[in-house]
């Protein structure tokens, strides 16, 4: 390669393409062919020509300088380009090409998948929760238990996990009852307790002041540390 060659290729400049946009432009409305369009057309702004003349995309499409024109119209069409107006300061207006509404569409997008992906993490989260249950119980939920879960979940907007905690505490006091979990979980909410890291400080708290008890007193010198009663914290508040 001549050092002539070189010197055009490095030229003739970077256009660069999102990978969002390769990725999801069917999902926006564009075809295959709308695509080299309007990749044509944002290498032509990036080189400088925020308008350029049909003739330019033309060229580089290798189609009549009219089929270029309804190229661009499409794309304006599908609400994907838009022209936009501005004046100098000498007032000449001057004309450019705008992809701001793809960029945007582009942006919705993601924002939605993100939120379904969010919706079935959060189905496949409850309905383990309720395995959970029916395996720590020995047993299947009842209609009114799998209420109150349900009730847990889209009216309380307990998350999955937290109430998945609050099982636990209450299999390790051996307390297998909907209601105490309940308590635990109303506990947790007066001291706005929401993630697992906060659960895991307060149950440690607990536990230590069961351990400074226990060690106060002589007469329980050879007894197990006792499991935290939540139904007790529920009482005094």
């Amino acid at each position: 390669m001549s050092d002539k060659t070189v010197k055009k290729w490095i030229n003739a400049g970077t256009t660069s393409v999102s990978n969002v946009l390769l990725m999801h432009y069917k999902a926006v409305g564009l075809t295959d062919q709308d695509l080299v369009v309007l990749i044509q057309l944002m290498s032509l702004v990036d080189q400088g020509q925020s308008f350029p003349d049909s003739r330019l995309l033309a060229d580089r499409l290798n189609v009549s300088r009219e089929e270029a024109y309804k190229a661009i119209h499409k794309l304006m069409t599908k609400k994907l380009v838009t022209i936009e107006t501005s004046t100098d300061e000498e007032g000449i207006t001057h004309d450019e090409f705008s992809f701001e509404l793809l960029y945007d569409r582009l942006i919705r997008l993601l924002d939605q998948q993100d939120q379904q992906e969010e919706e079935e993490t959060y189905i496949l989260d409850s309905k383990e929760l309720y395995r959970l249950f029916e395996q720590e119980f020995g047993r299947g939920l009842s209609a009114m238990e799998i209420q109150t879960l349900d009730m847990w979940l889209n009216d309380d907007q307990y998350a999955p996990e937290l109430i998945e905690l609050a099982l636990r505490e209450a299999v390790l006091s051996q307390v297998y009852s909907l209601k105490y979990i309940d308590r635990i979980l109303l506990t947790w909410d007066k001291k706005n307790i929401r993630t697992k890291a906060q659960v895991e400080k307060e149950t440690k708290r607990h536990r230590q002041q069961a351990d400074k008890q226990q060690k106060d007193e002589t007469d329980t010198e050879d007894k197990p540390v006792p499991m935290y009663n939540w139904l007790k914290e529920q009482q005094r508040d």
